[in-house]
């Protein structure tokens, strides 16, 4: 073996390993999670370890959905956006099992931060978005981007918008973000509208 070679192995080596916080087993990049509904804690977990929990009942662990759902006819407002109290163009809204309720979070440069939810508002886009009656509590949540005029809406895995406020936490810089992180939301919209399904 040449010393490049063995330099090579060295940093292989040393490259970060996921592991399995139920079992220890290696993980994939794209990995299962579960979420603890009281802190709202994401842990990873292997495919066997996840089939062990559900996505609702009263279990100290739940399993988090893979596939984001498209929501091609959801209907929001300015109005009622606006009402919501969000001062960015991206949010996501989870229903809390343990707290009966809805939080409504958006991603900053210092991680989630989250909006008081005035529950009148939430009640109107509830009553106009049927599709919201199926949202699961703890797991998935309404994800929002309404960077652009026009908006998606998805129910997505509650993993998925935490990779989106860990995104822009990583790659703000200064005042405005800078362009490579506005490069990345977008990329990391149009991923999450192929993987989706209607």
């Amino acid at each position: 073996m040449t010393s490049f070679a063995a330099l090579q192995s060295l940093v292989r080596s040393r490259e970060p390993v996921e592991l399995c916080e139920m079992c220890g087993a290696k993980l994939q990049h794209r990995h299962q999670h579960l979420t603890d509904p009281v802190s709202r804690r994401l842990i990873c977990s292997c495919d066997a370890c996840s089939i062990l929990f559900l996505r609702s009942g009263e279990t100290k662990y739940k399993s988090v959905p893979r596939d984001p759902r498209l929501l091609p006819d959801f209907e929001m407002t300015d109005g009622q956006w606006e009402s919501l109290l969000i001062p960015i163009g991206l949010a996501f809204f989870l229903k809390s099992s343990t707290e009966g309720r809805v939080h409504a979070l958006y991603p900053s440069p210092a991680g989630s931060t989250e909006s008081m939810l005035p529950l009148d508002a939430w009640s109107d886009i509830v009553a106009n978005n049927p599709a919201l009656a199926g949202l699961e509590s703890d797991v998935e949540a309404l994800l929002v981007n309404r960077l652009d005029r026009e908006g998606e809406y998805y129910l997505a895995p509650i993993d998925r918008c935490y990779e989106l406020v860990g995104l822009i936490r990583a790659n703000w810089r200064g005042l405005s973000g800078g362009a490579e992180v506005w490069t990345k939301i977008r990329e990391f919209f149009v991923e999450l509208k192929e993987s989706a399904h209607a």
